[in-house]
């Protein structure tokens, strides 16, 4: 059985909607009668694509909930992992250029370096321009 935070325990091992910031998730497995174990987790969200098309909305990419945290630094790679941007979310997004030439329609990944509770942590995941 899985718990978010204090919510009803369910089967499903997924949760959706998850707000963004520290959550704890109870595992509990009743049929071997063990323990429950109870895991910290941080939930940073992005945006899944953008848009860099110049019509106002959606043209850069960056994390908007990270641009009060002064530790946070961006890297976003290609799918061979070659570097293309870091930035601050704080200071700075990207948008869809690398050295002046625009990049295709694809995924592109990125990881987020912060720190928690004094603590170093990394955050990967991916988007998609869209052209």
């Amino acid at each position: 059985m899985y718990q978010l935070d204090d919510g009803a325990f369910q089967t499903d091992p997924v949760f959706t909607d998850v707000s963004q910031g520290v959550h704890y998730v109870t595992i509990v497995d009743e049929l071997a009668g063990c323990d429950a174990l109870i895991l910290e987790t941080i939930v940073i969200k992005h945006p899944n694509y953008f848009t860099p098309n110049g019509d106002g909305y959606n043209d850069t990419w960056s994390i908007k909930d990270l641009d009060q945290d002064k530790s946070a630094f961006i890297s976003i790679y290609d799918r061979f992992g070659k570097l293309l941007k870091q930035f601050s979310p704080n200071k700075d997004s990207w948008d869809g250029m690398y050295n002046g030439i625009a990049l295709p329609s694809t995924d592109y990944w990125f990881t987020v370096d912060f720190t928690y509770n004094g603590e170093p942590k990394v955050f990967k995941s991916h988007f998609t321009l869209k052209r």
